[in-house]
């Protein structure tokens, strides 16, 4: 699609998508023949995350540029950065380190006799 179309659909003008062309070097449409730029859905996706980085999340350029570049392209198209993968993965392994070990026979038979105790205790308490 050409330029005015896809600014259009950005919600940005023509020259702000020039702009960012001469900002973000990832950023880099085909052009026809005639010289126009021609964007594809992909050039469209890498906008929507700079609009989103600039617009909506407050970064500067170089700040979107050092963010694209430290949590990957691919990574934030897809929607998960690197630092959302290794948070992820951080508290997985957190939880799962926090997990009651398997009870073997003989602790179950003992935490069985504690909580018959306990039940006989609050029996003679309400009595």
């Amino acid at each position: 699609m050409k330029i005015g179309e896809a600014a259009k659909i950005l919600g940005v003008e023509t020259f702000v998508l020039r702009f960012w062309e001469t900002q973000f070097q990832f950023l880099k449409p085909k052009h026809t023949r005639t010289k126009h730029r021609f964007y594809q859905e992909r050039d469209l996706q890498v906008l929507r995350l700079i609009k989103r980085l600039l617009h909506d999340e407050g970064f500067t350029i170089a700040g979107a540029n050092k963010h694209i570049r430290e949590a990957g392209l691919d990574e934030l198209l897809a929607g998960k950065s690197k630092m959302l993968a290794a948070a992820q993965k951080a508290s997985q392994q957190s939880s799962s380190a926090h997990q009651a070990p398997a009870l073997d026979g003989s602790a179950r038979r003992v935490l069985n006799e504690v909580r018959e105790d306990l039940k006989t205790i609050k029996k003679l308490l309400e009595d």
